[in-house]
């Protein structure tokens, strides 16, 4: 890609909320290399886009997710015999290939949508670092990825068989999570309670699954190396456990005592000395504004997933509360959870955290990005700041709405082509059916 120039865009400070027209320069390794109010008058050796006074963000960055699925209801066999019979064919190469080509399309789709860097939490038999790799090798178009893998989890815990391996002692636990960084895992995602779609009695959601040790020796020997630690946690108990652990940050959460609270903001365990707190409300809210009959699940899962909505939601509002770091990721392939609509998430947060848009933009931006560790090159529009970016027609800090439409994504400085990619109708309609219940 030549040299550009981004001529004539409204360039919005998330730090003081002001636009100011300006001009973008950007350098072949698709860098930002000069912001100007002035345009030179030899423009002849630069690719010329014009910006059209639209407003320009960072692209957004989307810290939770998977790719396996599309948002349509999880369907996989719930019988052992079965589970092994699906598995060993998935692990097969066309199985993998079949897969791996999922996973593309629908990373495509997150960036076409305005999420060009994602942390993939959980995926099936590596192929999240095969297409990550593919990504930075210019093998495949794509966000920004830093993976983790398939989940570390109990005997017949969370996400097992397909995208977490079972462990059942501390020695399994060190193993595999050393197998995960050995093959180019960039977090551990570790398991400590259970979880809402595949709990198989009414409170086993958040059922503690992974014992202390476990999860305080793996964060131990990940930290050594430099790699950070998610755990997913779903009650008090559960989130109190990873904590004490040291790990890094907290998938969805739960209700928190005093204990906790200060433990998320001086963490001596954790590999930066704090623990942040992904919350994820795109599976959980449909459990409080939609029916059963709406969602399709059983009274089981139902009833799961409304207990376990409460809990995020208080957790969340306690750690605004009490200044503790949060970021923002939508938990994709979940039910009712698409590739293609990471705004509603944002949305989400503003309404439940009472906060502003542009403190969810920020949220969304540069807070992502020193979550996972990437603020130097990621996350703002500045000078040495890789170009992630997006042209909106609209002001996104009067109307979070403007990210439904985003009329250009830039990824390293090149414009994303867009493509046709399949809407769930049957999900929009149910989301759109909840908006303004928050």
């Amino acid at each position: 890609m030549p040299a550009t120039v981004i001529r004539d865009v409204q360039l919005i400070d998330l730090e003081t909320a002001t636009i100011n027209v300006r001009h973008l320069f950007i350098s072949e390794q698709g860098v930002i290399e000069k912001i100007s109010s002035v345009l030179p008058a030899d423009l002849e050796h630069y690719h010329i886009i014009e910006g059209k006074q639209r407003f320009v963000l960072p692209g957004l960055i989307n810290l939770h997710t998977h790719l396996f699925g599309s948002g349509n209801a999880l369907k996989t066999p719930s019988a052992p015999f079965l589970q092994g019979v699906y598995l060993h064919l998935l692990n097969t190469n066309l199985g993998k290939k079949l897969l791996l080509s999922r996973m593309k399309r629908n990373a495509y789709t997150e960036l076409q949508t305005g999420v060009t860097t994602l942390r993939t939490v959980g995926e099936g038999l590596y192929q999240d670092i095969v297409l990550r790799d593919q990504i930075e090798r210019g093998d495949s178009l794509g966000p920004t990825l830093v993976v983790s893998g398939p989940m570390l989890s109990a005997k017949d815990g969370h996400g097992t068989p397909f995208v977490a391996r079972e462990n059942t002692s501390i020695s399994d636990y060190l193993q595999n999570g050393q197998q995960n960084i050995d093959r180019g895992a960039d977090w551990i995602k570790i398991c400590i309670t259970g979880g809402v779609t595949d709990a198989k009695a009414l409170g086993e959601a958040g059922q503690v699954q992974m014992k202390l040790e476990e999860a305080e020796a793996l964060c131990h020997k990940a930290h050594k190396q430099g790699i950070l630690v998610a755990a997913h946690a779903e009650s008090t108990e559960g989130v109190r456990i990873a904590l004490k652990a040291g790990v890094d940050s907290i998938e969805h959460g739960f209700t928190m005592d005093e204990e906790m609270i200060q433990l998320f903001k001086n963490n001596p365990k954790s590999y930066r000395g704090y623990s942040a707190l992904i919350p994820t409300f795109s599976p959980a809210i449909p459990f409080a504004n939609l029916s059963q009959e709406d969602l399709g699940v059983t009274e089981l899962v139902y009833q799961n997933g409304k207990a376990i909505y409460q809990g995020i939601l208080k957790g969340f509002q306690q750690a605004l509360q009490h200044h503790i770091t949060v970021g923002i990721g939508n938990d994709a392939s979940m039910t009712l959870v698409t590739h293609y609509d990471f705004w509603r998430e944002l949305v989400y947060c503003q309404e439940l955290g009472g906060l502003s848009n542009q403190d969810v933009l920020k949220m969304a931006t540069s807070g992502n990005a020193q979550i996972l560790g990437i603020e130097d090159t990621c996350g703002t529009i500045a000078v040495g700041q890789t170009a992630d970016l997006l042209l909106l027609d609209q002001n996104p800090l009067e109307t979070l709405q403007a990210l439904k439409h985003i009329s250009l994504v830039i990824k390293k400085g090149t414009p994303v082509d867009k493509t046709h990619f399949r809407k769930l109708k049957k999900i929009d309609k149910l989301l759109e059916k909840m908006d303004g219940k928050t």
